[in-house]
C-alpha cells in the first residue's frame, strides 16, 4: 500500500516548523506546506530524492511561514501557491505579514489559487480536507488526511498551547471556535503537525492542554 511520507524541517531563528509530503522514496511529486526563513535544508531534501513539487500549500502568511518562497520559486519557478482568499494580500502587504520591523520587509510571488473550507485537495491518492481555523490569522488553515490520521494545523494549536491571538489581525474568540469546532472534532488519534515545537496528538491536547480548560 502507497505510505504517505512526512519530512519535518525547523527553520530559521522562530524554527517554524515546514513539511515536506510526498507518496514513494523517490522520483515523485511532493506538496511543501509552509516556507520559512533558510529553507535550504528543505530544498535539499526535496533535490536529493529527486522529487518535484506540485504546490506551496500555506497555512498561513506571516513572515516565518513565507520567508522562503522566494528561494523556493527560486529553484522551481512553476510552483504553484495556495493560501486561504483572506490572507492573499498577506503574501505582498509587510504590514500584514508582520515583517514590517525588519530592515528587509518580505514580500512574496503572489498566490496562484486559493483554499476553502471544506476543499478537498490530492497528493497521490492521499485526499486531504481543508478546515478553515482563523484566529491566530484570519486566513489559517488545517490540512486533514483521516487515512493517516494525521493534521497540519500550522500556527492554530502546539503541544501544551494555542496560536499568540496579540497579533493585529488576530481574534482570541475566533481561535477559540477553531480549536473547538475544527480542531477539537478530529479523532483522538490524529497527529497534530503543528507550526511550531513538537507533534502532539488531539486527545493529548483534549485531556491535558491548559488553554483549552
Amino acid at each position: 500500500m502507497p505510505q504517505l511520507h512526512v519530512e519535518s524541517f525547523a527553520l530559521g531563528q522562530w524554527m517554524t516548523n515546514c513539511y515536506v509530503l510526498h507518496v514513494g522514496a523517490r522520483d515523485s511529486a511532493c506538496w511543501i506546506v509552509d516556507a520559512g526563513f533558510e529553507p535550504q535544508p528543505l530544498v535539499q531534501y526535496i533535490q536529493s530524492r529527486n522529487l518535484f513539487p506540485g504546490a506551496v500549500m500555506l497555512t498561513h502568511a506571516h513572515l516565518d511561514h513565507i520567508a522562503g518562497l522566494h528561494t523556493i520559486r527560486a529553484h522551481w519557478p512553476e510552483v504553484p501557491i495556495h493560501i486561504h482568499p483572506a490572507e492573499r494580500l498577506f503574501l505582498t502587504e509587510p504590514e500584514l505579514n508582520l515583517s514590517i520591523m525588519l530592515e528587509e520587509p518580505i514580500v512574496c510571488p503572489h498566490a496562484d489559487a486559493t483554499l476553502g473550507h471544506g476543499q478537498k485537495i490530492e497528493l497521490d491518492g492521499f485526499v486531504f480536507e481543508v478546515r478553515h481555523t482563523p484566529g491566530h490569522s484570519p486566513g489559517g488553515v488545517t490540512f486533514y488526511q483521516s487515512d493517516s490520521h494525521l493534521a497540519l494545523v500550522g500556527d492554530a494549536l502546539f503541544a501544551g498551547s494555542v496560536g499568540r491571538t496579540d497579533f493585529p489581525t488576530s481574534d482570541p474568540a475566533q481561535l477559540g471556535r477553531s480549536i473547538r469546532e475544527q480542531l477539537l472534532t478530529l479523532p483522538d488519534a490524529t497527529r497534530v503537525l503543528p507550526g511550531h515545537g513538537p507533534q502532539t496528538t488531539i486527545g493529548r491536547e483534549r485531556q491535558s492542554n491548559p488553554w483549552l480548560r
